[in-house]
């Protein structure tokens, strides 16, 4: 969990959920409101995707080391 609070692409999207929810909050009630929830919810989901595979390839790294290490 700690490496999802604390990865930059993971808090700027949660920022950007604050931003989208101000937004919506003060501004009109049109068809731009999905765009930015659409869009937050994307950014989101790159976010985490890429926090997963970066950790994939980690996991797959250390274990090609341990490989070569007897």
């Amino acid at each position: 969990m700690r490496k999802f609070l604390f990865n930059t692409s993971v808090l700027g999207a949660i920022f950007g959920g604050v931003t989208a929810l101000r937004e919506t909050i003060r501004g009109p009630r049109d068809w731009r409101i999905i765009l930015i929830w659409i869009g937050w919810g994307i950014s989101v989901a790159l976010a985490v995707g890429t926090v997963i595979r970066n950790n994939e390839e980690a996991e797959q790294a250390r274990l090609d080391d341990a490989d070569y290490d007897f």
